[in-house]
């Protein structure tokens, strides 16, 4: 009687059992031609996750910046914009150096309204139309221009002010139909026959205008002016009625107003330097009932000259710190939310390789 005849049944059945087991793990490294366990990776293994690691954050930091560049431009052309301003013509409202935000989306939802410090472009009105481009008979650069080129553009536009520029910052004092004139007895300029009372705003000791102007705003204008008088250079100076023998009038420049449809927005907020930092409001003034009343056919009188000063300094468009700064708080969580569905996709994928390649069948 050999040994195993002489050993309980029980002892006996585990034995087998282990032997079973001992069987199936041999069977399972020949299989993966490994001499390691199925839970210890291999010297290639663990040199991928680390590739890996790097090429997933190379993506994540591309996404994260087009993302916030993406969404930077969309600021800057529809939302809102920062520019410098370079001119003391509305001193002490606006100082040399002063950056101030723009609304672009405000006059969608509301019309511009009296005292309003806007932005526009003078090209047509203070300055001479754009001249027209010829056409490309190049097909691949019209396209590259109707495509890329414009990207381009804005992209470079919000490093800096392109070259000949013609955007112009000054307080609305006239909207379509208003007479506006200075000035009564009390040296005031009068809009629709009422008063402004402009101490609020003008430059300490400044006088409202230097000189008499007289003119009815024609419909789609807008008669503007900045808050420092002696040195602005604004609808008084691009009349055309004026007898300066500085002011020289030209076709396109039409009694000093602007096309309201040139409107880039309206500057609410001085953002830089900090100890500037504060809102623009309407000036209480131009909150009195009787200055919503239409002028009328009203005469015009004779017209004057202003002083000409370095009002005549376009603004710019300042560093797009905020754009920029929006672009890339808006896009640090999607491009998290990005990497988290990634890697639980690939979790996924990785997880049910696992358990399909451990339930198929066995080679050999």
């Amino acid at each position: 009687m050999n040994d195993e005849e002489r050993l309980p049944d029980e002892v006996l059945a585990e034995r087998r059992r282990g032997l079973g087991r001992a069987e199936t793990s041999s069977l399972t490294r020949a299989d993966s031609g490994h001499g390691v366990s199925d839970d210890e990776p291999a010297e290639g293994d663990k040199a991928e996750p680390s590739a890996r690691s790097r090429w997933s954050f190379l993506t994540e930091m591309v996404v994260l910046f087009v993302v916030a560049l993406t969404i930077a431009l969309l600021i800057k052309t529809f939302v809102v914009q920062p520019f410098f301003i370079p001119s003391a013509s509305m001193e002490d409202t606006l100082l040399v150096g002063d950056k101030v935000l723009v609304n672009k989306l405000v006059y969608h939802l509301r019309p511009i309204k009296r005292g309003d410090i806007v932005v526009f472009n003078g090209a047509g009105s203070w300055n001479p139309p754009a001249a027209p481009t010829p056409p490309n008979h190049n097909l691949v650069v019209r396209l590259y221009d109707d495509t890329a080129g414009k990207l381009v553009t804005s992209i470079e536009g919000m490093f800096g002010a392109p070259p000949g520029q013609t955007d112009y910052l000054k307080r609305v004092i006239g909207i379509p139909g208003d007479h506006v004139a200075c000035c009564n007895a009390k040296g005031q300029i009068t809009v629709n026959g009422v008063p402004l009372s402009e101490k609020s705003y003008l430059a300490p000791g400044a006088r409202p205008s230097q000189y008499h102007f007289n003119r009815v705003v024609p419909p789609g204008r807008l008669w503007v002016m900045g808050d420092n008088r002696e040195w602005s250079a604004d609808s008084r100076l691009h009349d055309c009625g004026y007898p300066d023998p500085q002011v020289t009038c030209v076709p396109y420049d039409r009694d000093g107003t602007i096309p309201e449809d040139q409107v880039i927005g309206r500057a609410f907020m001085i953002v830089w330097p900090p100890s500037r930092f504060r809102i623009l409001p309407i000036p209480a003034t131009f909150d009195q009932p009787g200055l919503s009343q239409a002028a009328g056919s009203a005469a015009v009188g004779n017209s004057a000259t202003v002083l000409a000063g370095s009002g005549a300094l376009p603004v710019r468009p300042s560093a797009p710190y905020l754009p920029l700064a929006g672009g890339f708080a808006a896009a640090i969580p999607l491009t998290l939310l990005e990497r988290r569905l990634r890697l639980r996709i690939s979790g996924r994928r990785r997880t049910g390789g696992t358990l399909r390649g451990r339930s198929g069948p066995r080679q050999g």
